[in-house]
């Protein structure tokens, strides 16, 4: 099997959850295949470039296996190479959204009126 269709792969090395997700993600224009939008029909092959934004993280990997069945989390890993800058990016954004306090998390309890007040006056 030299190629497979591209919303298929991106359900097998497990960036998207099902095959349905991947294929609206393609669609939405949240995959491109070699710097290019792409329909969820398109075959990708070995050597391909992807940029994916799953939603909760983006990506910048080279295809260097294909699969269209799902497998293992180890297996999944070893169909792509992710880019030394795809790697500090994802690892940069993690650690500002780990520092990141959510404002309502400094509040014990339930907000008084007070609270929502300056909550709303410090979104504005």
């Amino acid at each position: 099997m030299d190629t497979t269709r591209i919303d298929k792969w991106l359900w097998a090395a497990r960036f998207f959850k099902t095959r349905s997700l991947a294929t609206e993600a393609v669609e939405r224009g949240k995959v491109r295949l070699n710097d290019e939008r792409t329909k969820p029909s398109h075959n990708v092959k070995a050597g391909d470039r992807l940029q994916i934004d799953n939603g909760a993280d983006q990506w910048q990997v080279q295809v260097c296996a294909i699969a269209d069945k799902r497998g293992s989390a180890v297996q999944a890993q070893t169909l792509y190479g992710e880019s030394a800058a795809s790697v500090e990016q994802r690892r940069l954004r993690s650690e500002k959204q780990h520092l990141f306090q959510e404002p309502a998390a400094a509040i014990k309890g339930r907000p008084t009126k007070r609270d929502r007040r300056l909550l709303d006056y410090s979104q504005s």
